[in-house]
């Protein structure tokens, strides 16, 4: 689904040359759930704006998306952001359906759609609430649905639960794993959470400070569904403790 090799992203600022990312490279295959973890600054966020098209890779890297090179934005996939970005004058299903609107899409079979999908986050009952009557929970949830409704293969999300509190975003995570065991979808995950990343993912990649790498790739061998109760179970400490020392190594935690 996805395809990076020796992928490099250089910001020029005011101030000169900042590199991003340097030498990248990460295979997704279809239906598989990756999380990207790292420091603050490594270029997680970069790279899923590579992957989407919505900035260019330096020159001599490759970015494809099921085996067609990344050169401009790329539509077939729906973004999930750490805000939820919502319309405050639309309705909850009205903010769904943009999508369809924008894509042109039939308007019966997607509104269906995006109620099936609000019955899979629990907000029926809330389709014709605005976003100023929603908990910041309830409206990541919208934005996800928004995300879904065209039934796009790959669902991109960049730190979606980032501004939640701790009981939402957990869970927020039991929902996304519920979603992806029902539909599947190709998901690239970026958080800060290593807890988060080792509940939900098939793989987890690990990120090296400015200018990131890959410093190493994880393969979560752990039977689904994971439920938060297991998590401080052996089996996925043995994950936890893997990232945290490759920080610790990094010199980004601290040994004490």
């Amino acid at each position: 689904m996805i395809s990076l090799r020796d992928v490099d992203k250089t910001y020029q600022t005011r101030d000169g040359s900042v590199p991003a990312l340097r030498g990248v490279s990460l295979e997704i295959g279809d239906g598989e759930f990756v999380s990207i973890v790292g420091p603050s600054g490594c270029g997680k966020s970069t790279l899923l704006m590579l992957v989407a098209g919505l900035t260019p890779a330096d020159r001599g890297s490759v970015v494809e998306v099921r085996g067609r090179p990344v050169v401009g934005p790329v539509t077939d996939l729906g973004i999930v952001f750490q805000d939820a970005i919502l319309l405050d004058w639309r309705t909850v299903l009205d903010n769904i359906m943009l999508q369809a609107e924008v894509r042109r899409l039939d308007r019966t079979a997607h509104r269906a759609r995006a109620l099936e999908l609000l019955r899979m986050v629990g907000l029926i009952g809330f389709e014709q609430k605005r976003p100023f009557e929603l908990s910041g929970g309830m409206r990541q949830r919208t934005s996800i649905c928004r995300a879904l409704v065209h039934d796009p293969p790959l669902l991109l999300m960049d730190e979606p639960f980032g501004a939640l509190d701790a009981l939402t975003r957990e869970q927020m995570t039991i929902d996304i794993q519920r979603i992806w065991l029902t539909t599947r979808k190709t998901v690239l995950f970026i958080t800060h959470s290593i807890m988060e990343a080792v509940l939900l993912s098939d793989r987890v990649v690990v990120m090296s400070p400015r200018p990131g790498r890959v410093e190493e790739i994880l393969t979560i061998d752990l039977p689904r569904p994971r439920k938060l109760d297991e998590s401080g179970a052996q089996e996925y400490t043995r994950y936890t403790s893997r990232i945290r020392e490759i920080f610790r190594a990094q010199g980004i935690l601290s040994r004490e």
